[in-house]
This record gives C-alpha cells, sequence and structure tokens, in this order.
C-alpha cells in the first residue's frame, strides 16, 4: 500500500528516474571510486532537507496571499491537514527545478576541475542526494500513516508527531539520524521540558488563527487538488 501511494506522485516518479539515471552515468561514465562520493551526497542532502524545512518551508506567513499560496502547497497546507495523502510529498514543481540546480551548478563547478564532472555529480546529486530524498519521502509518508512499522519508522513517527502536535518549531529533521541535526542546531525537544509544556497555540495551522483569510482562501482554492470536502474546510476554520 506504502508504495502504491509513494509511487503514485509524479515528483517521486520523475526522482526515482533521476537515481536510475545517476547510476547508469557513474556507471557508464565514471571509475569505481566514484561510488565512494555517494556518502557526500547523502550528508549534503540531509543538511538540505533540514535547512529548507526549518528556514524555508516554516517561514513567517506571507501577507499576499499568491505567495501564501506557493507556501501552503509546499508544506502549510501539510500541517493544515496532516493525513491528507496529497500533501505528504513535495511538490514536483519545487522538488525537480531544486534538483537540476544541484545538479547542474555542481556539474558545471567541477568541469573547471575534471574531466570526471559529469561522474561525480551524478554520485553525490542523484545518487546520494535524491536517493536519500527519496528515503525522506518514505519515512515521512509513514509517519503519517497508520500501518504496521519496523521499530526504525516508528522512532520517526514518534519524533515528527513532536514536530507537528506539540511544538512546530522543533524537530525538523524526518529522515532516521537527522536528529544529530536538530540536537546540534538547538531545535530538538527536550523530553522533559515537554512533560511541562503546553500544547502550542495553533499548532495544527502553525500560529495562525485557522479562520485566518489566507487559509481560508488557499483551503478553497486548493480543494480540488487535495480532495478536500466542504465538511474538512469547515472544520479546519474553527477556533
Amino acid at each position: 500500500m506504502r508504495l502504491k501511494i509513494m509511487f503514485s506522485h509524479i515528483s517521486v516518479q520523475l526522482m526515482a528516474l533521476a537515481v536510475f539515471i545517476g547510476v547508469v552515468i557513474a556507471l557508464i561514465t565514471g571509475p569505481a571510486w566514484v561510488w565512494l562520493l555517494v556518502p557526500l551526497g547523502i550528508l549534503t542532502q540531509m543538511l538540505n532537507e533540514y535547512s529548507i524545512h526549518r528556514y524555508l518551508f516554516h517561514l513567517k506567513a506571507p501577507s499576499k496571499q499568491w505567495q501564501f499560496d506557493l507556501l501552503y502547497q509546499v508544506h502549510y497546507g501539510h500541517h493544515d491537514f496532516p493525513t491528507n495523502k496529497e500533501l505528504f510529498f513535495v511538490p514536483v514543481w519545487f522538488a525537480i527545478p531544486m534538483l537540476c540546480f544541484n545538479f547542474f551548478a555542481l556539474w558545471f563547478v567541477l568541469s573547471f576541475i575534471t574531466l570526471l564532472a559529469l561522474a561525480i555529480a551524478a554520485a553525490v546529486i542523484l545518487i546520494g542526494g535524491v536517493g536519500t530524498f527519496l528515503f525522506y519521502e518514505w519515512f515521512h509518508m509513514t509517519a503519517h500513516l497508520s500501518v504496521p512499522k519496523v521499530w526504525v519508522e516508528r522512532h520517526v513517527t514518534t519524533l515528527h508527531n513532536q514536530h507537528h502536535f506539540r511544538d512546530f518549531s522543533k524537530w525538523f529533521h524526518v529522515s532516521p539520524g537527522g536528529q544529530i541535526i536538530d540536537r546540534a542546531m538547538g531545535t530538538a525537544i527536550n523530553r522533559d521540558a515537554l512533560k511541562s509544556q503546553q500544547r502550542m497555540e495553533f499548532i495544527r495551522t502553525m500560529g495562525l488563527r485557522p479562520d485566518d483569510p489566507r487559509l481560508v482562501s488557499s483551503r478553497l482554492r486548493f480543494a480540488g487538488k487535495y480532495g478536500l470536502t466542504e465538511a474538512e474546510i469547515e472544520r479546519a476554520a474553527v477556533v
């Protein structure tokens, strides 16, 4: 079921294709040692995951509606409707340009240094980076589904639920091991403090009033795209 949900999303399909292309490029154009650079892509994507989630997806809500609509599609909407499967995954219009920029930027820079620029960029970005992104999408989706989970999936679910339902300014990682970055950056949740901490006001709308006109407008605008019913939209606006 999870594979069906995940690969029904176009951005996941294209990202999986990118990993396949990266493997082909590395095998055809690169020496064996180029595979040793894959962990560099994994680490880079882990940092990228944290940074984008914290500093971009959690930007202060814009006043202009068109800007808010963009942010709603990439993340605010997911907090608003955390069980909506259409909002689990990064939109294709965000994921693919980000992939292309990272790949071609590294390829361009390396082309001045080595003839193996294409193979190195494939190993770091397409195999290591995009492969890690797909793992992120898997664990993020799993955290929001009521399905049997292995221990690492349960661990990720526990931490990610704290981000959604206790403090949206903490625990920005999702991929296993990412909590190391949160602790280093001071955005981990202290379990002892959590026991006495009250639930944040308007937690599911990231601090905005549920009836905020920008939220209401985005819900109505994207109701068809995300399969939101009138009842869901009405409930979401209740203060």
